[in-house]
C-alpha cells in the first residue's frame, strides 16, 4: 500500500493516514447551534470510514454577526462546547483525529439567530445568488461596513471559539479564510473598498487575517496546531483572481505563517489549477514552496489522482470532498480495492442536510 495510508505526523499530532475530510456545510445543527446525536453520526461515519483527520464544517464564532446559515452549529457557549464533545470522542474512539473549521460568514450571510444585518469589509454585497442548497434567501443583503470595533469584536470571537474548541478536545483548528466568507473578503478587491488602515494596499487587506490567525495563536498555545484554509475563489465567482498574483499569495501565505499559523490549506476547483493573473503555479504550488508550513490540499481529489497528488506535495494531506460525500467508507474502499461511487447531487437535495442525505440513502439502497 502506498505511503498515503501510512501514520504520519502533521503539526503536533499523528495522523493514521494522509487523508482528510474537507470541510462541507451540513446545517443540520439545532436552531441555537449546538451540534446533536445525528452530527455525532455523521463526522463518526468518516472517521470509521478511515479518513486520518476529520475536519468539521464551518463553525460560527460569536453571538454578533458570524453565523451564515441557518442550523449552522456555533462554538460559542457551554451546550456548543458539550455537543461538539460528544462528537470529538466519537471520531477518536473510532481512531482519527479532529479539527474544528472555525468561520464568520461576513457579507456571505443567508441567516443568523442573533441578527437580520450582516456585516462585511464595505457595503459590498458577494457576486451571484445566495447557495440554495443552504436556504431560501433570493438576494443577498447588503452588508454594513464593520468599524474597527466590529473588527475588535469578530477577532475577539474567533480567540474565544479557540479556547472553547480546545476545552471539548478538538486535536486542533482551522481557520476559514477561503470560499467569500470574511477573512476572504477582506483579501479581496471585490468586497474591500476600505480607505482605511485595513483596506487598500494587500498589507493592509491581510491585516485582519494576520490579527485572526495570531489571536486564534495566542489563545490556544504554541504546541497547539492552528492553520488557515486559503483560496481566491469564493462559492459564488469561481474566477476572482488576486490581482497581486502569484508573488500576493505568497505574501499572504508568508503573513499567516509568521502569525502563528502551523498549515494553510488550499483549496480550488482542481488542486492543480493555474489560476493567477501572472505565473504558471497553482496554490498548491505556491504554498509548497514557503518553508516552515505543512499542506492539506483540496480540490478535485479522488481514486485516481490521489498517488500522484501525494506524491507531487510528500508530507501533504489529502482533503476530499464530493467523493468523501457519496463514500464516507473513502478511505477503506481504497484499502480494499472497492469501486467508489460518484456523488449524485440529488442527496442534497433540496437542501444538504443530513437528513435529506439519509433519506436518500435509505430510498437508493440496494
Amino acid at each position: 500500500m502506498s505511503d498515503v495510508m501510512q501514520a504520519c505526523k502533521f503539526s503536533s499530532i499523528e495522523v493514521p493516514n494522509r487523508f482528510a475530510l474537507a470541510p462541507m456545510t451540513r446545517t443540520s445543527a439545532e436552531a441555537d447551534g449546538t451540534p446533536n446525536a445525528l452530527m455525532a453520526d455523521h463526522y463518526e461515519a468518516y472517521a470509521r470510514g478511515g479518513f486520518g483527520l476529520v475536519i468539521t464544517e464551518g463553525t460560527y464564532t460569536d453571538d454578533k454577526a458570524s453565523q451564515g446559515y441557518a442550523n449552522q452549529p456555533g462554538i460559542i457557549n457551554n451546550a456548543h462546547i458539550s455537543g461538539w464533545e460528544t462528537i470529538v470522542n466519537r471520531v477518536h474512539e473510532a481512531g482519527s483525529k479532529i479539527f474544528i473549521q472555525l468561520m464568520h460568514a461576513g457579507a456571505q450571510f443567508q441567516a443568523n439567530h442573533y441578527t437580520d444585518q450582516p456585516l462585511g469589509p464595505s457595503t459590498v454585497s458577494p457576486k451571484g445568488a445566495p447557495l440554495g442548497l443552504y436556504g431560501d434567501q433570493e438576494a443577498w443583503q447588503t452588508p454594513s461596513a464593520m468599524t474597527e470595533s466590529d473588527i475588535e469584536v469578530a477577532v475577539d470571537g474567533f480567540a474565544r471559539a479557540a479556547e472553547n474548541a480546545k476545552a471539548a478536545g478538538f486535536d486542533g483548528i482551522e481557520i476559514h479564510g477561503a470560499n467569500g466568507y470574511l477573512l476572504n473578503q477582506f483579501l479581496s478587491t471585490h468586497f474591500n473598498k476600505r480607505e482605511d488602515r485595513y483596506g487598500g494596499t494587500l498589507e493592509n487587506r491581510l491585516r485582519f487575517v494576520v490579527e485572526v490567525v495570531r489571536a486564534v495563536r495566542e489563545a490556544v498555545g504554541d504546541s497547539y496546531p492552528v492553520g488557515i484554509r486559503l483560496s481566491q475563489a469564493t462559492v459564488t465567482d469561481p474566477d476572482y483572481q488576486l490581482p497581486e498574483g502569484e508573488a500576493g499569495f505568497r505574501k499572504i501565505v508568508e503573513a499567516v505563517r509568521d502569525a502563528g499559523a502551523d498549515f494553510v490549506h488550499t483549496t480550488d476547483g482542481d488542486v492543480s489549477r493555474q489560476n493567477f493573473v501572472d505565473g504558471d503555479q497553482s496554490l498548491a504550488d505556491v504554498a509548497a514552496s514557503v518553508e516552515g508550513l505543512e499542506l492539506i490540499l483540496n480540490g478535485g481529489i479522488d481514486e485516481t489522482n490521489h498517488q500522484d497528488v501525494a506524491n507531487q506535495f510528500p508530507g501533504a494531506l489529502l482533503a476530499v470532498g464530493k467523493k468523501a460525500l457519496a463514500n464516507p467508507d473513502f478511505v477503506q474502499r481504497l484499502k480494499d480495492g472497492k469501486e467508489i461511487d460518484d456523488l449524485d447531487f440529488a442527496m442534497l437535495q433540496p437542501k444538504a442536510t443530513i437528513t435529506n442525505e439519509l433519506a436518500w440513502r435509505e430510498q437508493n439502497a440496494a
